[in-house]
């Protein structure tokens, strides 16, 4: 008689995290139930254990078994950027969407404090703040005047029905020092990583971050994160491609912001291939040989029955992973700061500047409010350059989120699908909106017959996005 199916939790509140990274580790070559290997495990074994295999063999695998839960407050939002780069972690923060910033609510870097452009910077920083707040009221009022109170509406519920759309305007003024909180939820290895990175960027702010996250993480997993150190690879080649384009002069965006740059010819052929592939008997180059075989209606049946009957929930088959396309986008800052969520994919932001520009919301226009945000953008841009001309990594700090950004994208086109279908929603900021209607739009015309099943909003275009929420993009 076959022994009884079980599933149950091992209780992190009772074993420690590297008990349990164990404790899974075992199993592969004890007969012991899980919760018999457990049992027989302390801290000091589960250290040991680590030690030996993990550590000393790299057997790290083992790692990711080790969850823990992070709750990190009061980081600037640039220094969020390196804190969620890890691609196998959860990340939630504060939006700029729903809540408001107080005037104190940004970082002060060290590298400026006791500084001769220590003023400037404060000056800065604490006027952008102060043409947030004063954008508060005016924005405010427009988005009231063009959303009505409902008769049954209390005040209370007005305000939480409009708050997002007047606060998603006034965010093009807050900077990159603005504080955030963010809660992160990764495991022990994916920890060791980030530490690492942070450990090795430029900044003060994020050295300070790694090494908090270091003796924090340390309590719960003291073996799994301590050899977590500066990586000598990530500082030597920013140093080195730095010195190579410094004297490079800065690339003005091209007239098309959103370009598909690269992307693979082939590209519906082979996820028609590999979906015949999973659920045939034939090997791959056969699968090929029979798509390009299949006549046109042949293929728009086949590309039916793989994405025709897709509700909003439902995630495409896997084999639309396939198909690659590689994007070349300049987007404002606040919308680049939502797109870095996007993480299973390949992103390579350049840093932050204000060399590209900046673009300005129609609602800004449309308050009355365009010569004060154009002052307050200029200032923010002659602090910038002085500060870069000493130090570029913290002037980033007094760039506002209006301020464009050069971003390359590499996603196949699971990914790409949902990134369209959540960002082009009408709940989703305008700056997304824009950017997921051109991806979608540029990957239809590369791959016309998946891409017609993208689950983009209909009810909005790219043209009406620019024309009716930007006055300068």
């Amino acid at each position: 008689m076959s022994p009884d199916h079980k599933i149950y939790l091992l209780d992190p509140k009772k074993l420690t995290p590297e008990t349990i990274a164990v404790t899974f580790a075992k199993t592969s070559r004890s007969p012991q139930s899980f919760q018999e290997i457990a049992s027989e495990l302390t801290e000091e074994k589960s250290a040991e254990f680590h030690e030996k295999w993990v550590v000393g063999y790299g057997h790290a695998s083992v790692a990711e078994h080790a969850v823990l839960h992070f709750a990190v407050e009061n980081v600037s939002r640039l220094a969020v950027e390196t804190l969620e780069s890890c691609r196998l972690a959860s990340y939630t923060e504060k939006s700029t969407r729903y809540q408001k910033w107080s005037p104190t609510d940004f970082h002060m870097p060290q590298e400026l404090i006791g500084h001769q452009l220590e003023s400037l910077y404060r000056e800065t920083i604490e006027g952008l703040f102060s043409s947030y707040h004063e954008s508060l009221a005016p924005l405010q009022r427009l988005i009231q005047s063009e959303n009505p109170k409902k008769m049954d509406e209390s005040a209370d519920a007005w305000e939480r029905r409009i708050r997002s759309q007047y606060v998603d305007v006034c965010r093009f003024y807050l900077p990159a020092a603005a504080l955030a909180n963010v809660g992160m939820t990764i495991n022990a290895r994916a920890l060791e990583h980030s530490i690492s990175k942070m450990l090795s960027h430029p900044l003060i702010e994020v050295q300070k971050l790694g090494m908090e996250l270091k003796r924090i993480g340390q309590e719960a997993v003291p073996t799994l994160v301590k050899y977590a150190d500066p990586n000598p690879y990530l500082q030597r080649i920013a140093s080195a491609l730095s010195d190579k384009t410094r004297n490079l002069a800065v690339e003005q965006p091209l007239a098309d912001w959103c370009v598909l740059v690269d992307y693979d010819r082939c590209a519906e052929n082979r996820i028609l291939a590999a979906a015949l592939y999973r659920y045939g008997y034939i090997g791959y180059a056969q699968a090929l040989r029979i798509v390009d075989n299949l006549s046109p209606d042949e293929r728009n049946q086949m590309a039916k029955i793989i994405l025709g009957d897709l509700d909003k929930y439902t995630i495409p088959l896997r084999e639309l992973e396939y198909a690659n396309f590689i994007f070349d986008v300049t987007i404002d800052q606040g919308a680049y700061f939502e797109l870095k969520r996007h993480r299973i994919m390949t992103q390579t932001p350049q840093q932050l500047t204000t060399h590209l520009g900046y673009a300005i919301p129609q609602g800004i226009v449309k308050a009355g409010l365009e010569s004060h945000f154009r002052a307050a953008m200029e200032k923010a841009q002659q602090a910038f350059l002085t500060i870069e001309r000493w130090n570029p990594a913290a002037a980033a700090y007094v760039v506002p989120n209006a301020f464009n950004r050069r971003v390359l994208l590499q996603f196949n086109l699971r990914s790409g699908e949902h990134l369209v279908a959540l960002r082009s929603a009408p709940n989703a900021h305008f700056s997304l909106r824009r950017l997921a209607q051109r991806i979608s739009d540029q990957i239809k015309a590369a791959a016309p017959l998946l891409g017609a099943y993208l689950r983009t909003n209909p009810a909005e275009t790219l043209q009406q996005v620019e024309r009716e929420h930007f006055a300068q993009v």
